[in-house]
């Protein structure tokens, strides 16, 4: 099985992880080293901090042994084609997971190998991060009810999170200027899992996405890759800035989310960064057990 999108788990598969990444968390010994000899892939054609510390830690907690490669060394579609890439990379380890630039890679990898295909972040999703964002909500208040407000840009963060929080019986508002929304498929495959469990709200206006929402949550404006957008992303993003008074909207319990590296001052102020309900560092550590979880899944 292949978790290159966050709807291949299903949403009982979905609610499997999730319970087992609490678990995992509860009690981290009870798992150690239960996977021994399991090779594991973590390719990254993207710089990574949480992704490659979180997922080294959780390979080599369940005994399994990880090879970290870079992309200088691979040379994704350049040095030798993605799916050579995939069919030899298959021969060797038992999973593959990679963070990409380029969603279409990692699906050519996965028609090409046979072993399980995990999606670290690609530009279309993030799903490993949507296991984490859920778990951290989950922890704060049941998942069937609740709404998030994803407030910014509809990138990967914001794709993953709709339709895992939907599949789970979480409603999605996502606010952020004309232009930047969600894609239509995206928002459809959302609607779609909610079915009546949950909503899917677009909207340009981010105090009507916040208001009274379970969850306020943030990404960068621009994300790597898209440098040279980042002065004119800046003015048109600035409107949806979370500050304390927009933070303030949310219901009293709410708690703030945030993928991060965080960009202080830009996407978020201090206030809401260090906020005491603020779950960012929460949010990261959530990271390893889930990964730790979904491994276990998968074999």
């Amino acid at each position: 099985m292949d978790f290159v999108n966050v709807a291949d788990l299903g949403s009982a598969g979905l609610a499997e992880v999730l319970d087992l990444a609490a678990a995992v968390k509860a009690d981290r010994a009870a798992v150690a080293g239960i996977r021994p000899g399991v090779n594991v892939g973590l390719f990254f054609e993207k710089p990574s901090l949480r992704t490659r510390v979180s997922c080294e830690v959780a390979v080599n907690d369940l005994g399994m042994i990880p090879y970290v490669l870079k992309n200088d060394e691979i040379g994704l579609g350049k040095r030798e084609a993605v799916k050579d890439v995939g069919a030899v990379l298959d021969r060797y380890l038992d999973i593959l997971a990679l963070r990409v630039f380029d969603h279409r890679n990692l699906e050519t990898i996965a028609a090409h190998a046979a072993a399980p295909v995990i999606n670290l972040l690609s530009d279309r999703e993030h799903p490993c991060q949507a296991l984490a964002d859920l778990q951290t909500l989950a922890e704060a208040r049941p998942l069937e009810g609740a709404t998030v407000a994803f407030i910014g840009d509809g990138n990967n963060v914001c794709n993953s999170l709709m339709i895992a929080g939907a599949m789970m019986g979480v409603s999605t508002r996502v606010a952020g200027p004309a232009g930047y929304a969600p894609p239509d498929d995206m928002v459809a495959a959302a609607r779609a899992a909610a079915g009546d469990r949950a909503e899917i709200v677009i909207t340009e206006d981010p105090a009507e996405a916040v208001r009274g929402a379970d969850a306020v949550y943030t990404d960068v404006w621009a994300s790597m890759g898209q440098e040279t957008e980042a002065a004119a992303r800046r003015a048109m993003f600035e409107p949806y800035r979370v500050d304390e008074a927009l933070f303030g909207l949310a219901a009293p319990d709410a708690i703030f989310l945030h993928c991060l590296p965080a960009h202080r001052g830009d996407e978020l102020t201090d206030g809401v960064a260090d906020h005491q309900r603020s779950r960012i560092y929460d949010q990261a550590e959530n990271r390893m057990h889930a990964f730790k979880a979904l491994l276990l899944h998968l074999t």
